[in-house]
């Protein structure tokens, strides 16, 4: 057990360094992602003509195909058409496409947990279908989104594991690059799961925070 603590000792920068990194990639990838979720439910709710379509379709890929194909086809198979991105970038690319892809969903159930009275008492006043779903629609559909909202960052979080396999430097690459040094892979492996689980464990936390917080104020 004391090899053990001193392997930890002397991983945990190198550990904490790739965690950060871990973080960075899901925060980034879930603000982007909610941006485009939040466009492709709002253009599916819409129904409008043709994007209505390739919405369904993006949304259906994204969510049928593994996440790890999806890192390949962008890192290795966009070369092949004359688009090169660095390693960074595709990542970043491929979890921003997956997330949206499951966020615009959660958005698109949360629109239709508003109930329809809100939409006809809207129109009653002059609102424009934007309008009513700018102010009236998109504010209720977040609050009744935030746990599948949360869900899917949680998962985002454990899905940056994925990028390592196109050398990006987050928690599983740092993990991988101390084990080939230390030979010692048990304890360092179980170290990562730990700074997964923390992570997770935070952002639970914070969810229920979010929650309690936007139920207080729809009470009000």
């Amino acid at each position: 057990m004391s090899d053990w603590m001193a392997l930890f000792e002397a991983a945990l920068p190198v550990l904490l360094q790739g965690a950060a990194h871990t973080l960075l990639f899901a925060l980034v990838a879930m603000v982007l992602g909610l941006a485009l979720g939040l466009a492709v439910a709002m253009v599916r709710v819409a129904r409008l003509p043709v994007l209505s379509q390739l919405a369904a379709f993006y949304v259906s890929a994204m969510r049928g195909t593994p996440l790890l194909v999806q890192i390949f086809v962008i890192y290795y198979g966009l070369p092949g058409v004359g688009l090169e991105l660095d390693p960074v970038p595709a990542g970043v690319l491929a979890l921003t496409l997956n997330v949206a892809a499951y966020l615009s969903e959660s958005l698109r159930g949360g629109i239709a947990g508003v109930a329809k009275g809100q939409w006809e008492a809207a129109f009653s006043l002059g609102f424009t279908w934007w309008q009513t779903m700018r102010h009236i629609i998109a504010p209720q559909a977040l609050r009744l989104s935030v746990p599948s909202l949360s869900n899917s960052l949680i998962s985002l979080i454990k899905d940056t594991s994925l990028v390592s396999v196109i050398t990006v430097t987050e928690l599983m690459l740092a993990t991988k690059e101390v084990i080939a040094q230390t030979f010692q892979p048990l304890p360092l492996y179980l170290a990562a799961a730990a700074i997964y689980w923390a992570l997770s464990a935070l952002f639970e936390r914070l969810q229920r925070h979010v929650e309690n917080r936007l139920n207080l104020a729809h009470q009000r």
